[in-house]
């Protein structure tokens, strides 16, 4: 489907749109899910900062995927289309949470 849809967009615009969250994450492994990089990572006024995402969290599931890295969490959002809402669970200071956001486009290169 991302195919797909990737390709649609590239014949439409002439660029490829992909859904974010708004939150660069790190690609280390053993953080237990995608732990949103440290400073200046949350983008303002970006769906994961409207949801209430900080620096320091870690993604552990979007939707009713098990979110283990950066990377997956990377691929499962790229399963996604911008405007598509999605259930986030993380965890801050050992406890559990989950919040509502709706995916954003970013442009990529042609």
């Amino acid at each position: 489907n991302q195919a797909k849809y990737v390709a649609q967009q590239l014949i439409k615009t002439g660029k490829p749109v992909y859904a974010k969250i708004g939150a660069s994450v790190s690609l280390e492994e053993g953080t237990g899910g995608a732990k949103i990089s440290d400073q200046g990572s949350v983008e303002a006024g970006g769906p994961a900062s409207k949801a209430g995402l900080k620096a320091g969290d870690v993604i552990t599931k979007l939707d009713d995927t098990v979110i283990d890295s950066g990377p997956t969490l990377i691929g499962e959002i790229w399963t996604h289309k911008p405007g598509d809402q999605v259930t986030i669970t993380y965890e801050r200071g050992g406890k559990t949470q989950t919040a509502e956001l709706t995916l954003a486009s970013r442009t990529g290169d042609s």
